[in-house]
């Protein structure tokens, strides 16, 4: 088997990170509520087509040892989720720079909440530091790229999902098996189905495992009898992310790596920005990216962990953007147009959306072309 986790959802995700090769980040997931409080397209809809194919599942479901009374639990409340095809059909394909990708995982507010989260659960951290040789920063980072330290964990039921996907069958295969796995963690007792919640795209818990790596790789570190990676105390989650590292290659006592320069660990070089920092990045670093397979990714772990454990910013600087701004820039041309009452949605230097929309309304108000792009001609008109 091949030992990587797989991601799928940039869902909402800007930074709760997902679906990815060198992606967004995914917005952080929204933070857990009862199914009353979904969107309507991810509450389930009448489908004959669905039902159908959940009929003939059944028998294969059983085939592999799934019992009648699991599947009649699991399958209870389930449903087709409209939604979860609409954001698989969505989802975005271009990539974020590293500037605006850091600028989002390791934000003001993601490393203020990290070091927070970190004090809270030190003694955790710390002791599955000894027991796995992960560092407990970097776990602590991961937690907070996937979920926003908990806080975003998602809310669609996992079997309603798994079964939507597989029963659409754009990827078919490949999401019956999450399904099937997903319904063997319910049979093993690890969680209900009601409980069993995550993204749009099954993957679960505080670090977002999909059931098959859950299968692999999750532990039962509080030593309950259950793996349960749903619940509040994120112990047993952050265990499985230690777990999945060390399975994966983690060298313990090893740097991710660091921005090149001195103090830097010895490692291979490289730049994912042209013209951006240069980082010297170790075996550990390639670990990471077995959670994620991007650099960006692997970058944002391990410069989030090094904020979390009291690091600066970096020290070098990134070009200015295909605009011609650089992020101080963007940062003044938000706060801006926020002033003059066009809601950018903050103020962190990057163009996404919202910016976009409050650029094209300004736009429109002041009879310019509504294009939505910034630029520098927009920067002064706003001085």
């Amino acid at each position: 088997m091949s030992i990587s986790r797989r991601h799928f959802a940039l869902g909402a995700a800007a930074l709760g990170l997902s679906a990815c090769t060198n992606q967004v980040l995914k917005d952080p997931q929204r933070s857990t509520v009862s199914i009353a409080g979904l969107p309507a397209d991810l509450k389930p809809t009448p489908n004959a087509g669905y039902d159908a194919w959940v009929a003939s599942f059944r028998e294969r479901a059983v085939s592999k040892g799934i019992s009648s009374a699991t599947l009649s639990s699991a399958f209870r409340n389930a449903g087709y989720l409209p939604g979860v095809i609409k954001r698989d059909r969505n989802q975005a394909e271009f990539k974020r720079s590293l500037e605006d990708y850091l600028s989002i995982a390791a934000s003001d507010e993601r490393i203020t909440k990290g070091r927070a989260a970190f004090g809270r659960h030190r003694a955790t951290l710390t002791a599955l530091e000894g027991t796995y040789g992960v560092d407990a920063e970097i776990i602590c980072a991961i937690w907070g790229l996937e979920s926003f330290y908990g806080e975003r964990r998602g809310d669609v039921p996992v079997i309603s999902a798994t079964s939507t996907l597989a029963y659409d069958g754009r990827r078919g295969a490949f999401f019956e098996k999450q399904l099937i796995a997903a319904l063997q963690i319910l049979q093993s007792g690890d969680t209900t189905a009601s409980k069993m919640t995550g993204s749009w795209a099954g993957a679960m818990g505080h670090t977002q495992f999909i059931p098959t790596s859950y299968q692999a790789f999750a532990v039962d570190y509080t030593g309950d009898g259950r793996r349960d990676i749903w619940d509040d105390d994120p112990t047993d989650s952050l265990a499985s992310t230690a777990a999945y590292l060390k399975r994966n290659g983690w060298t313990r006592g090893v740097r991710w790596g660091a921005e090149s320069g001195p103090g830097a660990p010895a490692g291979k070089i490289i730049q994912p920005q042209v013209g951006g920092p240069k980082f010297a990045v170790t075996s550990n670093f390639n670990v990471i990216k077995r959670y994620n397979n991007s650099d960006s990714y692997a970058i944002g772990v391990g410069h989030l962990a090094d904020r979390i454990g009291g690091g600066g910013p970096l020290r070098g600087s990134f070009p200015p953007d295909e605009y011609g701004l650089t992020k101080k820039d963007r940062i003044a041309m938000q706060e801006a147009l926020t002033a003059r009452g066009f809601d950018t949605g903050g103020s962190d230097g990057v163009i996404g959306p919202k910016t976009r929309e409050a650029i094209t309304s300004y736009q429109g108000s002041t009879g310019q072309p509504q294009t939505g792009d910034p630029s520098v001609s927009l920067l002064r008109s706003l001085g």
